[in-house]
């Protein structure tokens, strides 16, 4: 709690995966995926309750032996190709309003961004409340600057993104951000099905050495070199 506001954390862990099956629950680094965001949240100042919304038997499983009690599964038409994460947070909350348990903050995680650490979560929660609790949305520096990417037209013909001169030095470009997916702050009675969680309002700027989304082998073993990395400091 912060403020006397109740903040809930949503880890979203769906059992279907093309790319790398059961990635959520994937041993890296001698630890399932899922649990280093788990660790993340559960080491948060300010997260009261975290909340595991999977369809996956397994995956509940593996997040019952760390600790965190998974009491009902995700419904199958939230858990398709096709679901949108808004609408699986809406249902988690529908949830706990049954229960007649109320939040007032919603913080999304998802564990394929598993570099993401507590004083993360923390200091975007506390963004948020900063700016009179407009929604937070984490992001970090661009690697390939948009300056020098270019379109291809009907014609054949290369054209710029954007609409600035590239004969600049590449230190006095002007800073891009993307959309990292490791935290999303949400004002709990604001959220609908319609809303775009890569709007959210306020930045929260991350280093760009905790970025990394995992969605592919070549992901994962890039996790793991991070890791090593993380070790020898």
């Amino acid at each position: 709690m912060i403020q006397e506001k109740k903040v809930l954390a949503i880890i979203p862990a769906r059992g279907g995966s093309k790319g790398i099956p059961k990635k959520n629950i994937i041993k890296v680094g001698g630890k399932p995926l899922i649990q280093y965001t788990v660790e993340a949240a559960k080491a948060s100042k300010y997260i009261d309750e975290i909340h595991i919304s999977t369809d996956d038997v397994e995956i509940a499983s593996t997040v019952n032996g760390l600790g965190l009690h998974i009491d009902r599964l995700r419904p199958k038409h939230l858990a398709q190709d096709n679901s949108k994460t808004i609408d699986v947070m809406i249902d988690v909350l529908d949830y706990y309003n049954k229960q007649n348990v109320r939040f007032d903050i919603v913080v999304l995680l998802q564990p394929t961004q598993p570099l993401r650490k507590s004083f993360h979560i923390d200091e975007a929660i506390e963004k948020y409340l900063e700016f009179n609790e407009e929604s937070v949305v984490s992001v970090s520096l661009v690697n390939e600057h948009p300056i020098l990417m270019r379109k291809i037209n009907e014609f054949g013909t290369l054209l710029p993104l954007l609409n600035e001169t590239s004969t600049i030095r590449r230190q006095d470009f002007t800073p891009f951000y993307i959309v990292n997916g490791a935290v999303y702050i949400n004002k709990v009675n604001e959220l609908t099905s319609n809303t775009s969680l890569n709007d959210n309002l306020r930045p929260y700027i991350m280093d760009r050495r905790y970025h990394v989304d995992i969605d592919t082998y070549n992901d994962l073993k890039m996790f793991e070199l991070l890791l090593d990395e993380e070790g020898e400091q």
